[in-house]
């Protein structure tokens, strides 16, 4: 049995990247918010301690994979409370399993900075925390200085749960649809019933988008049926392309307001739209 652990204490855990290469590259960034973490959690009197250590042969300190994240887990007290700390991208299945199973309050936070999306990877693992039933409160800010962390971190500490306004959310029952949108949906929800349809689903619950995932029983009872597909499929289908027709779709996104911005660094090229 493991021991009990202090009551103002909390565990830190964070979810990274499959990849080595990404997981280095991010790492002072995550090593920088865990510190200002460790500080305002000792500023309110709490112990912020990591559940897993940095590796120095790695060089990074993320849970790198969903066996890596079972074997900590293992050994993490499921009634010691735990958040999760996000300054980066990361896949959700490194971590799924152990929060499932958690018994103590989670609370998830993340960066708000343009230059690692930590906030887009807390929303992607939030997704999938809900679709799975785990309760769980959530924080964000940019240097974790704001009034706002603060005094939400202050709560979630002393209640355990963690709750934001929701003015903004109605009932769909509420929405007012004109009788003519009406109409066509219910003309194209039968015809989906009659005649079905494919839906093209690329790389289904890639990095670990538990929350990504639809039902296939909820799917085919609207007439929808998917047709999955493999990263190893779009690369051969990629490969009997012939360049001349690559040229025409090409040529049809730039007419259509597509913009393409190329350099020499292959890992900063974009896309906009006009």
């Amino acid at each position: 049995m493991k021991p009990k652990s202090s009551p103002r204490k909390v565990l830190l855990i964070a979810s990274g990247d499959l990849r080595l290469s990404a997981n280095q590259a991010t790492w002072p960034a995550q090593a920088a918010m865990e510190a200002k973490l460790t500080q305002v959690f000792a500023d309110l009197g709490y112990t912020l301690e990591r559940a897993h250590a940095y590796q120095p042969d790695q060089k990074h300190g993320f849970i790198a994979s969903q066996k890596e994240g079972m074997k900590i887990f293992a050994d993490i007290d499921p009634d010691t409370p735990l958040v999760v700390a996000e300054s980066v991208w990361q896949y959700s299945h490194h971590v799924l399993h152990g929060l499932i199973t958690h018994r103590a309050p989670i609370l998830t936070i993340a960066n708000w900075s343009g230059t690692f999306p930590g906030l887009v990877g807390m929303l992607n693992l939030n997704g999938s925390l809900l679709k799975a039933g785990v309760r769980f409160s959530t924080l964000w800010s940019v240097d974790f200085t704001d009034d706002f962390f603060r005094q939400g971190l202050s709560r979630w500490l002393q209640a355990g749960l963690l709750t934001h306004p929701q003015k903004h959310v109605h009932a769909i029952t509420e929405a007012k649809v004109p009788p003519q949108a009406t109409r066509t949906a219910r003309e194209i929800a039968g015809e989906l019933q009659r005649r079905k349809a494919i839906m093209g689903v690329f790389d289904e619950g890639c990095m670990g988008m538990f929350n990504a995932i639809i039902p296939d029983h909820l799917l085919f009872s609207t007439g929808v049926y998917k047709e999955r597909l493999s990263q190893s499929a779009l690369y051969y289908g990629a490969t009997q392309v012939k360049l001349k027709e690559a040229r025409a779709v090409f040529d049809w996104l730039i007419k259509k307001g597509m913009t393409f911005h190329f350099g020499k660094n292959e890992n900063a090229w974009y896309i906009t739209f006009t």
